[in-house]
């Protein structure tokens, strides 16, 4: 485990630059818009971004009213946050639990597809303790096949863990934990480009189980 995430931070923290530049595809703009308006609706304020890399997504919630908290793995991509005026810190989603806080929402877009497969459940676990009753969670993550292993890419020497679920696992492992609103899967185009192996994207609305 200690090799995976360590090869996470020092993959990010190489690419924090580069993807602070980037810019988002529109699918993925629609997602968050969709969370975004869903959130207001319930008058959900206060949101927890798993994995938030530069921060854009935060400071979208920002911008339109929400009380963000975000964290990421790689000191680089928390010091883009704080440039951009962000709370955040440099914890991953095994260490959530010390913030000693409470939320109304929690957005995860493609960070959960680094959590090794046998640590899912705590990780859903750790999220769970975290959000307060009637709490949504949005997950979203690139899946359609069952598989998991770790990647190297041309732009850099250090790999990156992914697991990928088919809809009937990764739904399986879910409702162990949360009522899932809704599971939908969106053919975006992603392909792995060794295998030309194409790739869903599962999203995923859930909410807190009532007590």
């Amino acid at each position: 485990m200690s090799s995976i995430k360590e090869n996470l931070r020092n993959y990010y923290n190489q690419e924090a630059e580069h993807r602070n530049a980037s810019y988002k595809q529109d699918w993925k703009l629609k997602e968050r818009k969709a969370f975004l308006d869903l959130a207001k609706h319930e008058n959900k304020q206060i949101l927890l971004e798993l994995g938030a890399g530069t921060g854009d997504d935060s400071l979208f919630f920002m911008e339109n009213g929400l009380k963000v908290t975000a964290v990421d793995l790689s000191a680089e991509m928390v010091k883009r946050c704080k440039e951009k005026g962000i709370n955040a810190y440099e914890l991953d989603y095994y260490q959530v639990t010390a913030l000693n806080k409470q939320f109304q929402c929690v957005w995860a877009m493609n960070s959960l597809l680094h959590v090794p497969k046998t640590e899912l459940p705590r990780v859903l676990t750790n999220i769970d303790s975290v959000l307060e009753k009637n709490g949504l969670f949005y997950m979203g993550v690139y899946g359609g096949v069952d598989s998991e292993s770790e990647y190297v890419t041309k732009i850099s020497e250090h790999p990156r863990f992914f697991s990928f679920y088919t809809q009937g696992t990764l739904q399986n492992v879910l409702k162990k934990h949360f009522e899932i609103i809704s599971f939908r899967q969106l053919d975006v185009g992603r392909r792995d480009k060794e295998s030309q192996r194409g790739f869903d994207f599962q999203s995923i609305l859930m909410q807190k189980r009532q007590m």
